[in-house]
């Protein structure tokens, strides 16, 4: 293990600037004699991790859980977004922690034993925090929620950026659907596999085959069509990459080019590639359409007003299109890979601390539908009081400023500090973004987003759930 003192990253720039921050939650100092410190090590799994507490530690812990990584990527331990969030927090008195996770990939079973080990080092190494905070981003806001719902004594609170809150099952259920239309649709005669993909080899011929299809089709305005019809199945929106022009709410031409830009990376990468390495670790394929009303679940799509104006541009038929969708062959899922992702990353929503989410609502990756899934699950479980969402105005996954970040853990800390939520709406959190610094963005909006296409969560137990059938 190393263990070296230093000065925080980054904290004497940014220190001048956040005097007069008046941090909301912030408590005395704890430690105010004790030097920084900075430790890194190993723990039992196998996992990294790191540590950072400032000068003048304020007694906050802020737990930090990283989004996905592919197999075999780099996998370093990591305790904030960013360098310039992590300095921030830093200047502000939170000490930081976080690790690497014990694998890589769809890290289900290993990611929340390791954060808890984490904690537990902290405590060690460092001492007992007076107040700790989760908060995680994209796959690591599910980790945050798994440790929100079945480890509420180690947190105070907690706080989801950009994540994957509909839970594991309705997540590779989501993905699943683009790609059959896209089969269904404009190649039906294809041996393309889209599930029980094998080995990575499998995986990567399977998503090249279907890419090479969605690239043809572009080039027509009916295959335009049925390419913005399966993206409406995964809610992609017709802005979801801030280098895009954001198009008029009308321009479904150009929300349609955005869309095809995106699936073809849903192509590429998740539905494919990550599936694969998802089903060899869950022993199976954990998603299944049979039963899938896809007319309903188009209807209910924010895409839908643009795949219709597509569709009819083109002299195309969508109730012939839809009927072939409803009488392609289905996919089943296997139930052992159900139950894996069922007992590891599936919600129950019952919360017993406080939570935020925030999300894009431009984010083609983990769609902001998403959070009406999570906001459904507890509802079921009657913990809604506990559970708050604001949405921020841009294109892309976990695209905040790191001002927009901060504001939202003060929103959780302020909340744990009165007991009560007091005001979470945008402007409140655009006032504290850009308090904490002036010259970034600061853009949450009223928003509500609709239903998420196919929620699967333990408040509501049904044969599909248990048998991943219809």
């Amino acid at each position: 293990m190393k263990h070296r003192t230093r000065a925080p990253r980054g904290a004497a720039v940014l220190t001048a600037a956040l005097l007069t921050a008046g941090t909301l939650g912030a408590t005395a100092p704890a430690h105010a004699a004790e030097p920084a410190v900075h430790l890194e090590g190993t723990l039992a799994s196998g996992a990294t991790y790191v540590l950072d507490v400032p000068a003048g530690w304020n007694g906050t812990l802020l737990l930090f859980s990283h989004g996905y990584r592919p197999a075999g990527a780099p996998n370093p331990a990591e305790d904030a977004s960013d360098d310039t969030t992590r300095n921030l927090l830093l200047a502000e008195g939170y000490a930081l922690a976080g690790s690497s996770y014990a694998t890589t990939g769809w890290a289900a079973e290993q990611a929340v034993p390791d954060q808890l080990a984490t904690l537990d080092t902290f405590t060690a190494k460092v001492g007992k925090a007076r107040r700790t905070l989760a908060w995680g981003q994209s796959y690591g806001g599910l980790v945050t929620t798994a440790l929100a719902e079945r480890h509420p004594g180690r947190i105070d609170g907690s706080l989801s950026t950009c994540g994957l809150v509909q839970g594991g099952v309705a997540n590779w259920n989501s993905t699943l659907d683009p790609v059959f239309a896209v089969k269904s649709l404009l190649a039906p005669g294809s041996d393309i596999p889209l599930t029980r993909l094998g080995d990575p080899a499998h995986a990567r011929a399977a998503a090249q085959a279907l890419t090479g299809v969605v690239t043809q089709a572009q080039r027509s305005a009916t295959g335009r069509a049925r390419i913005a019809l399966a993206a409406a199945l995964h809610n992609i929106p017709g802005w979801n990459d801030p280098a895009q022009t954001r198009p008029a709410p009308t321009d479904f031409p150009a929300q349609q080019a955005n869309q095809y830009q995106a699936l073809t990376g849903l192509i590429a990468m998740p539905a494919f590639a990550w599936r694969q390495e998802a089903e060899h670790r869950a022993g199976g394929s954990m998603s299944w359409n049979t039963g899938v009303d896809y007319t309903a679940m188009l209807r209910n799509s924010s895409d839908y007003r643009e795949v219709k104006a597509l569709y009819k541009s083109a002299g195309l038929s969508l109730a012939h299109d839809l009927a072939t969708l409803d009488t392609a062959p289905r996919l089943r899922a296997d139930p052992t890979a159900v139950a894996y992702l069922a007992e590891n990353v599936a919600f129950t929503g019952r919360l017993r601390t406080p939570q935020l989410n925030i999300h894009t609502i431009g984010d083609a990756l983990i769609p902001v539908q998403s959070e009406s899934a999570y906001q459904r699950t507890a509802a079921t479980a009657g913990t809604t009081g506990l559970l708050r969402h604001a949405y921020v105005d841009n294109a892309g996954h976990c695209t905040f400023t790191p001002a927009e970040r901060i504001a939202a853990l003060h929103t959780v800390e302020r909340r744990i500090t009165t007991g009560h939520w007091g005001d979470t709406g945008a402007t409140a959190l655009n006032a504290e973004a850009r308090r904490i610094d002036p010259t970034s963005a600061a853009r949450y909006r009223p928003f509500r987003p609709g239903p998420y296409p196919r929620p699967y969560d333990l408040a509501r137990p049904t044969k599909a759930a248990r048998t991943g059938r219809s």
